[in-house]
């Protein structure tokens, strides 16, 4: 067997179903996890986008006028609803028997923005899990896929019953194809999920101080940095 005959077409003429299930998975892997990182980077920018923007918020003269203006620039809707929520927690009547009367109107607002702040950091996460869950599996789908080519050539090979080191390197060498392309596939999930956990991280913290402003303004009527 020449040596311009081995390769990635080859083995795939030599493998069985084993394999190209596997290299199929890997495929099918590698194409969900690229797919979240490009989802994401660009809701990521998006959602930076908007929190380099937060100061055109404040310039509105009511909330209202806020929220109408900034609703555009949030593209994602990670800001505005947390403005919209305690907002409405601030105004909100109450039935003066029910249980949230009472509760002091600071407290509703604190709640309210809790509230929101958790669903917008599960939708930043979202995702992530898989992209964890890739980078952690695909380099053993990936020896599965090796050690099941090498059982099937040095089956082909004893079969065969000759032993030549042409014959033994040529389908070892292609079944070792699989360790690599799990490590490919493991490589940018596992990056981007890194990534993905430090910029949220960031994320959520200027959230946070964004929900910290509004508390302010709806409770003392000015944000805390109008006292210095």
């Amino acid at each position: 067997m020449g040596g311009s005959a081995l390769g990635i077409a080859h083995y795939w003429a030599q493998a069985d179903g084993v394999i190209r299930a596997t290299a199929w998975l890997l495929l099918a892997m590698s194409v969900a996890s690229w797919f979240l990182i490009l989802w994401k980077s660009l809701a990521w920018l998006r959602v930076r986008r908007a929190s380099r923007s937060l100061d055109q918020f404040w310039t509105a003269r009511s909330m209202d006028e806020a929220v109408a203006a900034f609703r555009p620039l949030d593209r994602e809707t990670i800001f505005v609803p947390l403005a919209a929520s305690a907002q409405q927690a601030a105004t909100r009547r109450l039935d003066e028997s029910s249980m949230a009367a009472r509760i002091d109107r600071s407290e509703l607002i604190t709640r309210a923005l809790r509230q929101r702040i958790n669903e917008a950091a599960a939708r930043l996460e979202s995702g992530q899990t898989l992209l964890a869950s890739v980078g952690a599996t695909a380099p053993f789908v990936g020896l599965f896929g090796t050690v099941w080519g090498i059982y099937h050539a040095l089956t082909g090979i004893a079969a065969a019953g000759t032993i030549a080191i042409d014959k033994v390197a040529g389908p070892v060498g292609e079944a070792l194809l699989m360790t690599a392309f799990g490590l490919v596939v493991a490589v940018p999930a596992v990056l981007g999920y890194n990534a993905f956990t430090r910029v949220n991280r960031k994320l959520l913290a200027e959230l946070d101080g964004f929900a910290h402003d509004l508390h302010a303004y709806l409770t003392l009527g000015a944000r805390p940095q109008d006292h210095d």
